[in-house]
């Protein structure tokens, strides 16, 4: 019985000692946790300034020459002379390509060799007639043979002329897709010519916003290949209807293209500007946290102990342009916004600015 008795207060003992140095455990981490100072997060700000804004309509689109056509053969034949070399510049009714016309040439001398003897007649005939030696049907006859001669001489001609393509404008022709002695069908592809002194780009824009674009209009595009340098023009013709299904209009701006960069079937993005909005507010991209719940930033201040704290503020964002963002609401001129380390923060978070070039765009895009 004793036995008994002096384990079970062992078990008191032991049991009452490991709950004893647990209070007293976290007692001291309450203590310690209450002692140890405030935490400092490490941010970067800017400050908000009154800025000029020059908002735009984006859109995008694919670039066409002013005039472009793909030079083909209305007969069959084989090619007797080529006229261009591939790439070169080339005039309107300038000579590209000729096909063997020996057949039609002859028949048109022989036909050229029978038309002073059939206007003879024809004249002749005229003279009879008038005078009632001769029957209307014999001058008939007369007359319908020298004018028929005549429409197969025109016949000749034009077969003769289809035998030979010129170009029918302006323009830089591509590469040649036929050979010297090639027989061709008609509708075969011979080259492309192109007329790209203006390019003209088609884009479509929301119903929405045809209030805010008119003919004359200035845009800007730009293009993969030249991704820094802006073409300027203007908006040259705006379709008149809004297609029902998608709700959007077509638009077409026209693009000097002097240097020659511009190639048709560029991918292009297209700004249409608007007209400059003065005193608002711009912000770095980054200082502003998006979510499913609204957009907002953190505004830094001193408390009254000096201290930097920052305040979540909702705000709306307008439109958006490469680093930076227009806020339309929610940020005063002179406030002291976060621009980086807002994922550790919450509202009264005490903050310390540091400097930091992270955000910084590189000069040159580093190569993989």
């Amino acid at each position: 019985m004793k036995k008994w008795i002096v384990m079970l207060v062992l078990a008191l003992l032991l049991f009452g000692s490991v709950i004893g140095f647990n209070l007293f455990k976290q007692k001291k981490i309450a203590e310690f946790m209450a002692n140890m100072p405030e935490p400092e997060f490490p941010v970067t700000v800017t400050e908000a300034q009154p800025a000029n804004w020059v908002p735009a309509i984006e859109a995008i689109g694919f670039i066409e020459p002013n005039q472009g056509v793909t030079i083909t053969t209305e007969v069959s034949g084989m090619i007797q002379s080529l006229d261009f070399e591939s790439g070169s510049t080339v005039k309107a009714e300038q000579q590209l390509l000729t096909l063997d016309s020996d057949v039609e040439l002859a028949n048109l001398k022989s036909a050229e060799a029978r038309l002073p003897a059939a206007k003879a007649k024809y004249e002749r005939y005229r003279g009879l007639f008038s005078k009632g030696s001769i029957s209307k049907e014999a001058f008939d006859e007369s007359e319908a043979s020298y004018f028929s001669l005549v429409a197969d001489i025109e016949s000749l001609k034009a077969t003769i002329d289809r035998r030979t393509i010129k170009a029918p404008f302006d323009g830089v022709v591509g590469l040649r897709n036929v050979f010297l002695g090639q027989y061709i069908q008609p509708g075969t592809d011979v080259v492309r010519l192109e007329d790209t002194t203006l390019m003209k780009l088609r884009f479509t824009v929301p119903q929405t916003d045809i209030s805010d674009i008119h003919l004359g209009q200035d845009v800007e595009i730009f293009v993969d290949a030249y991704p820094e340098i802006p073409f300027s023009g203007e908006i040259s013709a705006i379709e008149p209807a809004v297609n029902y299904q998608s709700g959007l209009v077509q638009v077409q701006a026209d693009i000097p293209n002097n240097s020659g960069q511009l190639r048709s079937g560029m991918f292009a993005r297209a700004h249409i500007i608007l007209p400059k909005m003065e005193n608002q507010i711009i912000l770095p991209q980054t200082a502003i946290t998006f979510t499913l719940y609204g957009d907002n930033v953190y505004v830094a201040s001193e408390d009254e102990n000096g201290d930097l704290r920052v305040k979540q503020s909702v705000v709306k964002v307008g439109e958006r342009k490469g680093q930076y963002a227009h806020i339309i609401e929610g940020v005063k001129a002179g406030e002291t916004i976060v621009t980086s380390g807002q994922v550790r923060l919450s509202n009264h978070a005490k903050v310390r600015v540091v400097e930091s070039d992270s955000l910084e765009a590189p000069a040159e895009t580093p190569m993989l």
